[in-house]
């Protein structure tokens, strides 16, 4: 399936994932009113995804100027993304994709798995930005993903 459309509704979805507090489900769905940044990368303790998402963490507070959720997803299960996240100390959830459905969703599985891919959802849950990496040998840094949520934000 082709990646989301810019300007068309992000599918919905539901995955169990992580987070400091604990196991949960998180559907898509019920996150609506804020921003949400999906980030699908390949794997749990693999070099770019762990440069990736630590530069996420420490970079939270960006994302957090605009309310914004950040969302890991990969197709390694809870206990492989509890260990990746009390190791690397993230802080932020992440979801696991074993069967790569919501990949399969969001267009972004690949010969080998899953594509390291970001999506940016306005709080409506419309895709509002995306970038999907071909190789995946690097990623889309988070003053990149910041400057796209500065210009979702409402004027004040």
């Amino acid at each position: 399936m082709a990646s989301p459309e810019i300007g068309t509704a992000a599918p919905d979805f539901v995955l169990d994932g992580t987070s400091p507090d604990g196991r949960a489900a998180y559907v898509l769905s019920a996150l609506r009113g804020r921003p949400v940044v999906l980030a699908f990368y390949p794997g749990d303790e693999t070099p770019v995804c762990t440069k990736q998402l630590c530069s996420y963490q420490d970079d939270l507070g960006r994302f957090a100027e605009f309310d914004a959720l950040v969302l890991g997803i990969s197709p390694q299960n809870l206990d492989s993304h509890e260990r990746f996240a009390a190791r690397r100390g993230l802080t932020f959830p992440l979801l696991a994709d074993p069967d790569k459905t919501v990949a399969r969703l969001y267009g972004v599985t690949g010969p080998l798995g899953i594509k390291r891919a970001v999506f940016v959802l306005d709080a409506d849950g419309v895709v509002r930005w995306r970038h999907v990496s071909t190789l995946g040998l690097s990623f889309q840094d988070a003053g990149t993903i910041a400057g796209v949520l500065r210009d979702l934000a409402p004027a004040s």
